[in-house]
């Protein structure tokens, strides 16, 4: 499964779960952030991880501590330009498996900003 189609199918699958998406592809000069959604009042970054194989990690280990470092440097930039910033979150949807045969994984609170 390509990127842009995990990161469409992983949308339709949070916006069925109650998300609302409010942005895809947000890009600033620290890097793209994949999904900005609501989840009720609060903000959340969702980053898209597809795998079609587990080695090394699969999906989850693919998000390693210098792409947390970027996401949470673009997510700053994004709530800068905010008139308030409201709660926020980091969430993860894994994407793994071959097409057809690939299942959704959603990790609320995958990390924080601090992390």
């Amino acid at each position: 499964m390509s990127g842009a189609g995990a990161e469409a199918e992983a949308a339709a699958w949070l916006e069925a779960r109650g998300l609302t998406v409010r942005e895809r592809n947000w890009r600033c000069r620290f890097g793209e952030l994949d999904l900005i959604c609501e989840d009720g009042g609060t903000l959340v970054f969702v980053e898209v991880r597809a795998r079609a194989r587990a080695d090394f990690g699969g999906a989850a280990g693919s998000i390693t501590a210098a792409k947390r470092a970027r996401l949470t440097a673009a997510a700053r930039q994004y709530l800068a330009q905010l008139p308030r910033t409201p709660p926020c979150r980091f969430d993860c949807v894994l994407v793994s498996g071959a097409d057809g045969q690939h299942t959704l994984e959603w990790l609320r609170n995958a990390f924080d900003a601090a992390s």
